[in-house]
């Protein structure tokens, strides 16, 4: 069973086998010692196996595949696995939807996946779990909380679906800026520039380079005049002010310093060594 969240929820909504009993948590009375007890409404679907749980209100405990476990916020449920089960926990807190795939293969209980969402426009979600909430005290319409409960997983789908696509936005535009810089090193680019090539803000294309490339915008510009500036120092005999202006750096002095302090030599030093290293004689060659 793939245990992608994405794949798991669409099977739930659209797979052959549909949601069975929706349940209710108790939501009085103390909560056992071993009780999961939040103050965020949750449900509990069984993916896989059977597992009874304390915390259902009615005459039986056990659930089995495809059942689901509404608990309300602050309410309490207390899982009890005495067989091999598979379990989806979607926690609905206020500012992000939290998804939890759990296994207890007989021997151990392990977390198999842990995703966070945030949500945006809370208002559809929250509606539907009041529904929800109010079907407590209607627990025999059994079709409506299906509906219901199937509502909120296409809720969760089309967040979780809406953070795929977002990622591969900022990828793609990541990787398009990184190709301006790789071709407009040597122009005098800033930060405000490149960002307004774009058309988005300085701020947004800063944070997109910290979240998307986990490196700063000025330290992958200096990086890539650098390797550039290294190019032309090795392979052609122009003076250092000229390699500065050629690499983008108006300063000289600047681009030494930067220089130095990334390869623990001045650009001089850099060359000849470079030099020196090519015409050294193998061992043993006359």
């Amino acid at each position: 069973m793939s245990h992608d969240v994405s794949h798991l929820i669409s099977r739930l909504i659209n797979g052959p086998a549909p949601l069975r009993q929706i349940r209710f948590a108790a939501v009085s009375g103390s909560a056992p010692a071993l009780a999961c007890q939040v103050d965020f409404p949750r449900l509990e679907i069984v993916l896989e196996g059977a597992l009874t749980d304390a915390g259902i209100t009615g005459d039986t405990s056990l659930m089995t595949q495809h059942d689901v476990l509404y608990v309300p916020a602050g309410g309490w449920n207390c899982q009890q696995w005495q067989a091999p089960a598979t379990t989806l926990s979607v926690l609905f807190a206020k500012q992000q939807l939290s998804f939890s795939v759990t296994q207890w293969d007989g021997m151990a209980l392990q977390n198999l996946v842990k995703q966070h969402v945030a949500r945006r426009g809370p208002r559809v979600g929250a509606f539907l779990l009041q529904t929800l909430h109010e079907m407590q005290m209607q627990p025999r319409e059994q079709q409506t909380a299906r509906l219901i409960v199937t509502s909120l997983l296409s809720h969760c789908s089309d967040l979780l679906g809406s953070q795929i696509q977002t990622a591969s936005r900022s990828q793609a535009l990541f990787e398009a800026v990184r190709d301006y810089i790789d071709e407009h090193y040597a122009m005098p680019l800033t930060r405000e520039s490149v960002a307004q090539a774009f058309y988005i803000s300085p701020n947004y294309l800063s944070h997109l380079f910290q979240k998307t490339g986990a490196i700063g915008f000025n330290e992958y510009l200096n990086h890539t005049r650098l390797e550039h500036a290294k190019t032309l120092l090795k392979g052609y005999d122009l003076k250092v002010k000229e390699v500065a202006h050629s690499c983008g750096f108006a300063d000289s002095n600047y681009f030494c310093r930067l220089f130095r302090k990334n390869t623990e030599r001045s650009p001089s030093e850099y060359r000849q060594q470079y030099h020196s290293h090519l015409t050294e004689k193998p061992l043993g060659e006359k």
